[in-house]
């Protein structure tokens, strides 16, 4: 039996529920990821403020934001410790706390619940009362109908293969870095319990280096054997490395309307996957300020928002034009709902069209009130088909388009000088020309697509060229942008150096060797780029469509790079034994319930994609895509390059 996508969304509603049970009459603190998840999966503030909490606030907090509240709730998404424990000691630190309750995911290092209690009374000072509350359901973040994202694991992403490092199959969990091990270990204790609560019976299998540590490690997990001898709903889970395919994460190809608001609009402060939409429009202020911060901004989740929500699904879902029309559809019921005066046209829908029709609400509180999701809905979009990003999406599209035509036909050391003149420093640039993220975005898709580099003289020599170009190009900034801060390490250009730059260049250089070689070990999987023909243009072959492909094949052929992680004698003997005689070996497309999870990040198009060809391929099937992120080519390239990924958690 597969898991009605109603029973996802209970899930995430039922991590709430111990916060909501103890909210009343207590100021509720949560971090980054919590409040997510809230904003997605929860039903917002609100929902709390509707429990009785007194105010809901951001952990880490400013100083006196518990002044006055004798009980405060912390929700930590993962476990209580390092910069989380130094933020909750923080606030009981500063007195009048009589009585303390930590929600968390996880037994803290330090012990159970009972030694935190402990540790919690002694930060509060004499006389106070301590909880802790370990959640059943992890705090997930349901992005669409289709799509979970788990935010606590944002900066997750699979390490790249260094030049002659090892093989995927020597990779165990002891050979991680400590913040990556810490990060497998949360990401299959939210699995088991996500699984518990669903009540699902899963085999594993993996693609890539560390998805297969992450399959292994669920497979062999204690609590999660115990829940598979009892649980009755069978499912496949399918852990795919997000290196192995990075030109699928930068690459522009969809005609995807939410892709392109993900991509384009500011993101809301504090989130990793919400943006920002200027709401200025429904209001009589007259400002060219773009960003005018006196009206809080709007945004895409609508959880509690029936209609916004539908519409939400279509923009993910649906092509550009077809989701433009749905907008337009939406907004005259609505306006038709509230007997406002609106003209109908027929014909192309265009921006302009759209915002006469949303002023049109402008004047009519009530009407504001009750379409309110919708409209903020309607403004992002309107506001991404005006940004002038949107109309250099184009252009990338194109520029890739030849890409794939050029890399057939030449080697890398002349692809990248034709890609030499097109870098220009800041006074040289019109808008239509690349920034330096720009670049970045499209070198991390040219060394993806090529795969395995012949080096040499030549390559080495063409890529110092285009080093020094970028060198000259970012130290030419008047301000860097918030990527390159990250990347450099340097928060304007007075410490931005020369010698900075290079380094920083130098790395990414490193890394984009790296990302080349990312397939080196796949047999099956081990090119995305479809060299063309005669007859045929050269285009990039996803891997994540290889893959889903590979599952949905009815000769169910053995897997060569899709590797089944056992999780008990049984399946070690079946294993052993099919090797001759006639066993049926677990395959990934046996189950009526298929949850991939790509490690690292996926993107709006890849999860329509992995919809659409299931829905084709295995009609019946049902499929979760659960994922860390929901990336756009400017966040890769923030998740590849910059400087402090994945620092250790030791702020105590």
């Amino acid at each position: 039996m597969a898991v009605p996508v109603p029973e996802l969304w209970r899930v995430c509603r039922q991590a709430w529920e111990p916060v909501l049970a103890r909210a009343r009459r207590a100021v509720v603190f949560l971090d980054a990821a919590s409040a997510e998840a809230l904003h997605w999966g929860g039903g917002g503030a609100g929902e709390l403020l509707a429990a009785g909490a007194l105010a809901v606030r951001a952990l880490p907090a400013e100083a006196g934001e518990a002044a006055g509240a004798a009980r405060v709730v912390f929700v930590v998404s993962g476990t209580l410790r390092g910069g989380t424990a130094a933020a909750v000691r923080g606030v009981l630190g500063q007195g009048g706390v009589r009585h303390c309750v930590v929600v968390s995911g996880g037994e803290a290092e330090g012990g159970g619940p009972a030694e935190l209690e402990e540790t919690l009374r002694r930060w509060m000072g004499e006389g106070g009362r301590a909880e802790v509350v370990l959640r059943g359901p992890p705090l997930l973040a349901p992005v669409s109908a289709e799509l979970c994202l788990l935010p606590a694991l944002a900066a997750l992403l699979p390490p790249l293969p260094g030049p002659g490092g090892p093989g995927p199959a020597e990779v165990g969990q002891g050979a991680l870095p400590a913040e990556l091990r810490a990060a497998v270990r949360a990401l299959v204790g939210d699995l088991d319990a996500l699984f518990t609560a669903l009540g699902l019976r899963e085999e594993s299998f993996a693609v890539g280096a560390l998805s297969r540590v992450v399959a292994a490690e669920l497979a062999s997990y204690a609590p999660a054997r115990n829940r598979r001898r009892v649980a009755t709903n069978k499912a496949s889970v399918v852990f795919v490395d997000r290196t192995l395919d990075l030109a699928g994460a930068v690459g522009h190809h969809g005609d995807n309307l939410a892709e392109k608001i993900l991509s384009v609009l500011p993101k809301l402060p504090g989130h990793k996957t919400d943006v920002m939409v200027n709401m200025v429009e429904l209001t009589v202020l007259q400002t060219t300020d773009e960003t005018c911060s006196i009206i809080a901004p709007g945004c895409l989740a609508q959880p509690n928002d029936p209609a916004a929500k539908a519409l939400w699904e279509s923009f993910m879902n649906l092509k550009q034009k077809e989701a433009v029309m749905e907008a337009r559809r939406h907004l005259v019921e609505a306006a038709s709902r509230e007997n406002l005066p609106i003209k109908m046209s027929m014909g192309r829908v265009t921006p302009e069209q759209l915002s006469s029709y949303i002023q049109l609400f402008r004047n009519n509180l009530k009407a504001l009130e009750n379409h309110c999701g919708l409209l903020q809905l309607v403004l992002a979009m309107v506001q991404t088909l005006k940004h002038p990003q949107t109309s250099k999406w184009d252009n990338f599209l194109a520029f890739e388009r030849l890409l794939l035509q050029t890399i057939g036909k030449s080697e890398m050391p002349s692809v990248l000088n034709q890609l030499l003149p097109m870098i220009k420093s800041y006074n040289e640039r019109t808008k239509d020309d690349y920034t330096c993220e720009d670049f970045l975005i499209l070198l991390v898709y040219m060394y993806s697509v090529v795969g395995e580099i012949k080096s040499g003289e030549e390559l080495d020599a063409a890529e110092e060229e285009v080093k020094k170009a970028l060198v000259k190009a970012i130290c030419d900034e008047p301000e860097p942008s918030p990527v390159l801060q990250k990347i450099t390490g340097c928060d304007s250009s007075l410490t931005l150096t020369s010698h900075k730059a290079t380094d920083a260049v130098d790395n990414i250089f490193r890394s984009l060797r790296d990302i080349a070689r990312a397939r080196m070990h796949m047999k099956q999987f081990n090119s995305i780029h479809n060299p063309g023909s005669n007859t045929h243009q050269a285009s990039y072959k996803p891997l994540l469509k290889q893959v889903v492909e590979e599952i949905c094949n009815p000769d169910r052929p053995d897997p060569v790079d899709i590797e089944h992680m056992s999780s008990g004698l049984t399946d070690l003997l079946k294993t052993g034994f099919s090797m001759f005689m006639k066993v049926n070996r677990p395959y990934p497309g046996d189950h009526p319930l298929l949850i991939i999870f790509m490690v690292g990040g996926v993107t709006v198009s890849e999860v329509k994609m992995v919809k659409d060809m299931v829905a084709t391929r295995k009609p019946g099937t049902q499929v979760i895509v659960l994922s860390s992120a929901l990336l756009t080519p400017r966040s890769v390239i923030e998740l590849l390059f910059a400087a402090d990924r994945l620092q250790p958690d030791t702020d105590i």
